[in-house]
């Protein structure tokens, strides 16, 4: 039988990665993202018809309920995969910002992405996946456990995010939920929180993946993660 998936930020990294290996075992996956173009290159690297591509920010009320009309045609929904997030301020064009200098603007910004909208899109999933029995999966950082300067609200808003996951299962005996932390991978987003670095040894995205399968496929008692701890 087949499962069915929702992962945030499908259109590129983990995100992809992840979306692209469950279309290989049995998974249809509904995934989003704000750029079209890269969303419809995912649809295109699955086999046909197991993707489901929404365009749209997570944010946005109408963009969730979207996704949760993709959900009710398939009549369930086995897996919530909250990926996709951004790293810091909205003002400036450094993402790196100390806590003293940032705006109120910022601090609801990175909120608003980075937990508010995971949080408002898993209360509209919470009845399919306790009636399936399904798997509530966020990625973390460790960042989310870790004091590093100019790092503090998408610090905050991941430890946030860990938190609020890990309570769905304490509410709902029949979700199981994890918080991953992936570690540092080579992809957009990390090389935009370090411009003009070389990234080139971190590891892909792909590499991570194996990972989160075992965990899935385990099934691990609900709880925090780092990726690498998990036998793949």
């Amino acid at each position: 039988m087949t499962r069915i998936a929702i992962i945030t930020g499908g259109s590129a990294g983990l995100g992809r990665a992840l979306t692209l290996a469950l279309t290989h075992q049995d998974w249809h996956v509904i995934t989003d993202g704000r750029n079209p173009d890269r969303l419809a290159a995912t649809a295109a690297a699955a086999p046909p018809g197991t993707v489901t591509a929404v365009q749209g920010d997570i944010a946005d009320e109408d963009h969730r309920n979207d996704l949760m009309a993709a959900v009710e045609k398939h009549g369930q929904l086995d897996l919530l995969v909250n990926n996709a997030g951004i790293l810091g301020p909205v003002s400036g064009d450094n993402p790196h910002r100390l806590l003293a200098d940032l705006t109120i603007e910022d601090i609801g910004h990175v909120w608003r992405q980075n937990v508010g909208a995971p949080l408002a899109l898993t209360t509209l999933a919470i009845p399919h996946l306790a009636a399936s029995g399904g798997t509530l999966l966020s990625i973390s950082s460790d960042a989310a456990l870790e004091h590093y300067a100019g790092w503090g609200m998408y610090s905050a808003s991941k430890a946030g995010l860990d938190h609020l996951t890990l309570t769905v299962a304490a509410e709902n005996p029949t979700i199981t939920a994890y918080a991953v932390d992936p570690g540092d991978m080579r992809t957009q987003m990390h090389q935009d929180w370090f411009p003009g670095e070389d990234i080139s040894d971190r590891p892909l995205p792909e590499t991570v993946v194996p990972h989160l399968l075992a965990l899935l496929d385990g099934p691990a008692p609900s709880g925090r993660y780092r990726a690498r701890d998990v036998a793949a």
